[in-house]
């Protein structure tokens, strides 16, 4: 492990700036957009902790590995991340001992950090409403990784489930859930997730209009949205 190599686009102390647009945007809004690039990026089961339901940032990715005969770090890590930083954790979806809870909430939040998903569950989640700090994950169970589990890697590619994370992806949440977007794809999501809310709103307003939901769809397309692009 060599925490403070990071690959690119976290080579420097700041992220990326994120494209202008994204913050607007919802889970549901970019999980059609990836739908119609046919891209994976909708990481089931996990969900929000807490009062603040809604993080955007790039990923600080850290992967958990079962401890070793000499137990190794767990949270470590957390003084290396770049504010405005999304921390992307992967226990390999354990669920009976936690890699997140109220200490790294506490410094997270005061770090100016974006917010926390976690493959995985966490624990103090009074924490996160707290200190107003996003968190998201596979749910709450208050027994310590330490011990149990030791930090394997740092700023290499990670799973949420069915989901890669790779340093510098787009990592949004909101009450529906949590969304990756490849960093390299970024541009061309943001365009179709904001032409697909364009063709939502102009159905909406054809049926306030008067028209009959069936005929504005037809008209704007929505049963094609997103439909993967031959």
């Amino acid at each position: 492990m060599k925490p403070t190599e990071f690959p690119s686009p976290l080579a420097h102390r700041g992220p990326v700036p994120i494209p202008e647009g994204y913050a607007s945007l919802s889970t549901a809004e970019l999980s059609d957009a990836l739908d119609r690039l046919g891209l994976p990026g909708s990481a089931l089961g996990i969900g929000t902790v807490g009062a603040a339901v809604r993080t955007l940032g790039r990923a600080f990715t850290v992967r958990y590995e079962p401890v070793d005969l000499v137990p190794g770090t767990v949270g470590d890590y957390i003084d290396e991340v770049p504010a405005g930083s999304v921390v992307v954790l992967d226990n390999n979806g354990r669920v009976d001992c936690t890699v997140w809870g109220g200490i790294l909430t506490e410094v997270a939040s005061r770090m100016g950090l974006a917010g926390t998903v976690v493959n995985g569950v966490c624990r103090d989640a009074d924490a996160a409403a707290q200190f107003n700090y996003p968190i998201f994950s596979r749910g709450r169970f208050m027994r310590t990784g330490k011990d149990r589990v030791q930090v394997a890697e740092v700023g290499g590619a990670v799973s949420l489930g069915d989901v890669r994370v790779r340093p510098g992806d787009i990592v949004l949440g909101d009450a529906d859930g949590v969304v990756v977007v490849p960093h390299e794809r970024e541009d061309e999501v943001l365009a179709i997730a904001l032409r697909t809310r364009e063709s939502e709103l102009r159905i909406i307003e054809g049926f306030r209009a008067g028209k009959r939901l069936k005929d504005a769809r037809t008209e704007f397309g929505y049963h094609t949205l997103q439909r993967v692009q031959k």
